[in-house]
């Protein structure tokens, strides 16, 4: 199970850490914030 995500100089996210915990993540945020590219 993914328990943390980093992502440095990637597309347009400079620097990014999520701790995940157990359940449902959701990701959330306006259009062109980036969050298909975490995926």
């Amino acid at each position: 199970m993914i328990r943390r995500l980093y992502l440095k100089d990637f597309a347009i996210i400079k620097q990014l850490t999520i701790n995940i915990k157990n359940g449902l993540t959701v990701i959330t945020g306006e259009t062109g914030a980036g969050k298909s590219i975490i995926l």
